[in-house]
């Protein structure tokens, strides 16, 4: 059987139509379960205070005393952006058409399966690779530790790609076991890594750019009209609500992917796609 091959142009062409068929109620889901949450974390958690010409083992030990203390409000945000990953999808998708309350409360359903679907790749992963660098490093060399390393990083993108599109396949098809859903984000992405490798890294460079434009004007204007505290929380509710739609773009690229890769939904009338 012959695998549909990813067509990044019209997967992209898909994620604008779902974005722009549904954009009064992602704005409403990206408000609360990105934009609010990002800028909390922003706000009470605030940036790591490293002087410049730390020793790099103190440096390291400040950012991991820093998200340690933050861990439960990371934890929280993530929950609330799995949380809106879901209910996104489930608006762009469903030929049901569901309202917002329905989608978030069929997301907060299926958030366990797909919390639980994220630990497993996280143990499984991250157990063996740091199994394989501590094998390496017991070799003493350091050519091979550091070729170890840029290999087992590779290895890490390449098996993210592959389960990209577990959200979609429990939110959109339906599945409920995290195992069966990394089962078929894994068979529906043979072949096609690559593709959804070039496909993500240019939409990465063109949000750099544009965020890296709007956050030079506005910090120019912050910087003429206002001061201290106000500009930092200023800057935070910019830098965060540019995040909260790229995490909505980002959503409806990862459907696009699933649907031409998995088929449309059954029931679907291409009120989303078409």
């Amino acid at each position: 059987m012959e695998r549909t091959k990813l067509d990044i142009s019209e997967a992209w062409a898909s994620a604008v139509r779902m974005v722009a068929a549904n954009r009064d109620m992602l704005m409403a889901i990206a408000g609360v379960f990105f934009l609010l949450p990002g800028l909390a974390l922003s706000v009470f958690m605030g940036d790591p205070q490293v002087a410049p010409g730390t020793d790099p083992k103190v440096a390291l030990s400040i950012l991991a005393q820093t998200y340690l203390s933050a861990a439960p409000l990371l934890i929280l945000v993530t929950l609330l952006q799995m949380v809106g990953t879901l209910t996104v999808l489930i608006v762009m998708t469903d030929p049901a058409r569901p309202t917002v309350a329905q989608a978030i409360r069929r997301a907060t359903v299926t958030t366990p399966p797909y919390f639980g679907a994220q630990v497993l790749v996280g143990v499984v992963v991250g157990f063996s690779f740091v199994m394989i660098a501590s094998l390496a490093s017991l070799a003493g060399s350091a050519v091979l530790t550091t070729a170890v390393g840029l290999a087992l990083g590779a290895a890490m993108i390449w098996i993210g790609l592959r389960v990209s599109l577990v959200a979609p396949v429990i939110a959109t098809d339906g599945e409920r076991n995290p195992l069966h859903a990394i089962r078929r984000s894994w068979d529906l992405m043979k072949g096609n890594s690559l593709r959804l490798a070039l496909f993500l890294g240019l939409t990465l460079l063109l949000f750099l750019v544009v965020y890296g434009l709007v956050m030079m004007f506005v910090g120019v204007v912050l910087v003429l009209v206002t001061g201290g505290e106000i500009q930092r929380v200023l800057r935070d509710v910019v830098s965060s609500a540019i995040s909260a739609v790229a995490l909505v773009y980002l959503a409806a690229m990862i459907a696009a992917v699933h649907r031409q890769l998995a088929g449309p939904p059954a029931g679907e009338a291409g009120r989303v796609f078409e």
